[in-house]
């Protein structure tokens, strides 16, 4: 559903061709969203079918025709019951990564803190990433501060993690363990 609420969002203020739809994505909302350009084309095709958007070619001088697309008055209602629901709703984060925590203790501690370090380097890496984004008018920079407070929340966790391995490094030294 946040797919297509998406692509009409984005549509109900001005009609974009496929290639633009994909670039605002790409620029605007791509890191906290993945979006292949094929499936967009897949979901234009389906909120054409199912009488949301409309689409025709156009023409620039020697340019290839290029599709554009707009929403239908079904489209923006559509779009508005999607919103609400959406908003309404919370779909807890799954993190496919966490799985390996689950049996962080089948590895040395020695070996698991760099594999950990490295983790950390890449939340913090992405973090700075989300940290340069220019502002964005409006409400769409509500998407940009959760990725932040995201993950800014995941550096602190990892470092807590991070800092309870070197302590049980440093009390399995003083014991001998």
């Amino acid at each position: 559903m946040e797919r297509k609420l998406l692509l009409l969002g984005l549509l109900r203020d001005q009609k974009m061709h496929g290639y633009q739809l994909n670039e605002v994505i790409d620029s605007h909302i791509g890191m906290s969203l993945l979006l292949k350009k094929a499936t967009s084309y897949d979901l234009l095709k389906k909120l054409a079918s199912d009488g949301w958007i409309t689409s025709y070619e156009e023409r620039a001088g020697n340019r290839p025709a290029r599709r554009v697309y707009a929403v239908t008055e079904a489209g923006k209602a559509a779009f508005q019951a999607m919103l609400r629901a959406s908003l309404a709703a919370y779909e807890p984060a799954e993190f496919a990564s966490d799985i390996s925590l689950a049996f962080l203790d089948a590895l040395p501690v020695a070996e698991a803190l760099p594999l950990l370090e490295q983790r950390r380097a890449i939340i913090a890496g992405l973090l700075e990433q989300a940290a340069a984004v220019a502002p964005h008018p409006g409400s769409l920079q509500l998407v940009i501060e959760h990725r932040q407070h995201h993950l800014r929340s995941e550096l602190t966790w990892i470092d807590d993690v991070i800092t309870r391995l070197k302590t049980e490094i440093t009390n399995d030294e003083r014991t001998g363990d």
